[in-house]
């Protein structure tokens, strides 16, 4: 992992040098107007899709985008960018020919992944019929990306978090 080490100098770094008060305006205050959740897929983060510096976006990222009513990970990210960040908007980014969702939609099934993906297993077999009218797979695995996202963003709306902020008047959509 040195490499690794090596590049963070060597970005730090750049960054000084490019921006002498990068480091110090970033550790001074947080105040991103975004809360972003997205898939972990590694090809591209939130801040490169939005055009946004560090400290513009509260990232949250799991496989597929999935918002658990249960996850204490999102639920606590999503209190935290509400209460306290004061955030106006929530944004829930999937992507096509997302590998979580071609799982979901497979006959492969393990432990800990397809418990996750449950709910997409669930809404995949509820979507069936109109789905599996798509021959070509990718087509198919797109429609269900969409078809996530909205319910995704369903589940945000129906959290207390969310309705308690809309209920005192809080900007957040």
């Amino acid at each position: 992992l040195d490499h690794l080490f090596d590049s963070n100098a060597e970005w730090a770094h750049r960054k000084t040098v490019n921006d002498p008060g990068f480091f110090k305006r970033m550790s001074e205050q947080q105040s991103p107007r975004y809360v972003w959740i997205g898939c972990s897929d590694s090809r591209i983060t939130a801040n490169d899709v939005l055009g946004l510096d560090p400290g513009e976006v509260f990232v949250h990222r799991n496989i597929a985008n999935i918002v658990h009513t249960s996850d204490l990970n999102i639920l606590s990210v999503l209190e935290f960018a509400i209460e306290h960040l004061q955030v106006e908007h929530v944004i829930v980014c999937g992507h096509y020919g997302c590998s979580g969702i071609a799982r979901a939609l497979s006959h492969e099934r393990g432990a800990m992944l397809d418990h996750w993906l449950q709910p997409l297993t669930m809404l995949y077999r509820k979507h069936r019929k109109t789905l599996d009218a798509f021959e070509d797979m990718r087509v198919r695995i797109n429609r269900m990306c969409e078809i996530n996202v909205e319910m995704q963003v369903r589940r945000v709306a129906a959290m207390p978090i969310v309705e308690k902020a809309w209920a005192r008047g809080q900007k957040l959509d």
